[in-house]
């Protein structure tokens, strides 16, 4: 791009923090301003992060005529109404996921995009990760043959707390939409939707889920198993088997990170990747680059799948 491209921040969490920071890690884009529900909070965001612009509501920060384009890092309930809420300002955004709370929500937002020809993406950092990219163009070229299996786990630990985001149904709490999210949109990157699924889905102390246990199907006979959960720190590890090889990604899968390449016949291949902070920027360089170059959403993390994960998850949590 000519210009870096002027992001402005919904949200001032955890999850805005390592945007914010990673943002710095590329020239393609540039922190200009941040939207709290305080202006106490706002002040405290923008003095960490040098932003010139802290706004204590949502409203002024989408109606900031410096902003061109809308980060949103709430929590999932409220992704539907700020995302919304910078479309019908005339905003592109990216949408921290998961995505929405519903697949009606989903949709909802992505048919309001197409009619404003803005462009939207789900914040699926981990799709435009260096390891992940090197993954895809692995199974573009056949690498693996025709695969059988696709498994991926996400446990982590967190200590039981009923204020806390992930264990408040309020807040959309729940270990599904935090973290297993990654395993499910891994396997949807490789095998598409599942044509059937089944699941074990138990509660935490505060009814949320705790954990899941996943199994897909996919026309062709494929499977994929995959699971989450909030009460222990897993290997959080891929794996990706097919008729000639198979990919073992090692933890953290959906961080920055490395793989090996096991062939049926032959001696494994190690591929090792450079990279810098948390790994967000790489989503923010597509955004860049999808919007200079006027497309209204990426090939690499289309909408329509971005539907079809937040479907997906909702049959899952039918399983509580």
């Amino acid at each position: 791009m000519a210009t870096p491209l002027r992001w402005g921040i919904i949200g001032t969490g955890r999850i805005a923090h390592t945007f914010a920071s990673d943002l710095r890690l590329i020239d393609e884009g540039i922190l200009v301003a941040v939207g709290s529900r305080s202006q106490s909070s706002a002040d405290k965001f923008a003095d960490e992060f040098a932003i010139p612009n802290g706004h204590a509501s949502y409203e002024a920060l989408v109606e900031d005529p410096d902003v061109d384009v809308v980060y949103v890092g709430t929590p999932h309930p409220m992704h539907h109404a700020n995302a919304l809420l910078a479309l019908e300002h005339g905003k592109p955004v990216l949408v921290e996921k998961a995505f929405t709370m519903t697949g009606a929500e989903a949709r909802h937002l992505v048919a309001v995009a197409r009619e404003k020809q803005l462009f939207m993406m789900e914040a699926m950092w981990t799709r435009f990760l260096p390891h992940v990219v090197a993954i895809r163009d692995l199974l573009a070229k056949g690498t693996l043959g025709e695969i059988v299996t696709v498994s991926a786990d996400h446990g982590q630990w967190f200590a039981h707390d009923r204020t806390s985001r992930l264990f408040a149904p309020e807040l959309g709490g729940g270990a599904l939409l935090d973290l297993g999210v990654y395993p499910v949109s891994f396997a949807s990157m490789i095998l598409g939707t599942p044509s059937r699924i089944t699941a074990l889905v138990d509660p935490c102390f505060t009814g949320v889920d705790g954990q899941a246990s996943m199994l897909f199907g996919y026309e062709g006979g494929a499977q994929a198993v995959l699971t989450c959960t909030s009460s222990a720190r897993s290997a959080t590890r891929a794996s990706i088997v097919g008729t000639d090889a198979r990919i073992d990604v090692d933890g953290d899968f959906y961080a920055p990170t490395s793989f090996t390449v096991i062939p049926r016949n032959g001696d494994p291949e190690r591929f090792e990747f450079a990279s810098q902070g948390r790994g967000l920027h790489y989503q923010a360089a597509e955004v860049a680059r999808c919007i200079d170059l006027g497309e209204t959403e990426s090939a690499t993390m289309p909408l329509d799948e971005t539907i079809a994960i937040v479907e997906t998850m909702e049959k899952v949590l039918q399983f509580l």
